[in-house]
């Protein structure tokens, strides 16, 4: 089974926030597979079905990202799989807003939900599809990732959702 753990902040408030991708980008790809959102545990949302032919359990953590690692291993050892099981979608300062790009493993880069991964499952091998939110030209970080996105950033969204929808596809099989 694969395990996708989507990263984001629990309520409305955080909505809308790039911080959120992982949340947005999550549902958007369950409706198209058809992947009910309709399980409370783990101090998570999460539902399960088949996409590409393989078992998934899509995990939205009800923790605030500082604490997402408590619900994925939390799930991961529920299930028995460990981390090579694991994908997570997250939002990339790095990477310029709509960029897309899996990775294998790695640090945590200052990422709260990815370190809060990494020290609760103990490993850092697993894969990841990160979705560009830009980096702040001035400012602080933090208030930019919890800031919300533009009308036209929210706008590519549809075309963008789908690209990584793909790339999530190719994940799951490979």
């Amino acid at each position: 089974m694969k395990i996708i753990a989507c990263l984001g902040n629990p309520g409305d408030k955080y909505r809308q926030n790039r911080h959120n991708i992982g949340f947005l980008l999550g549902e958007h790809i369950c409706e198209h597979a058809g992947v009910p959102l309709n399980r409370k545990g783990f101090s998570a949302v999460y539902g399960t079905g088949r996409m590409q032919s393989h078992d998934v359990l899509f995990l939205f953590p009800q923790t605030f990202m500082n604490l997402s690692g408590q619900a994925v291993a939390s799930v991961l050892s529920f299930y028995k799989e460990d981390t090579t099981s694991l994908i997570v979608i997250h939002d990339e300062i790095e990477l310029p807003f709509g960029d897309i790009r899996k990775k294998n493993g790695g640090g945590h880069k200052g990422h709260n939900g990815l370190r809060s991964i990494i020290q609760c499952t103990g490993s850092p091998e697993f894969q990841r599809l990160r979705f560009g939110v830009g980096r702040p030209e001035k400012g602080d970080v933090a208030d930019y990732v919890l800031s919300d996105f533009s009308k036209a950033e929210r706008g590519s969204f549809p075309e963008l959702f789908e690209r990584a929808r793909v790339e999530l596809e190719g994940m799951i099989v490979g």
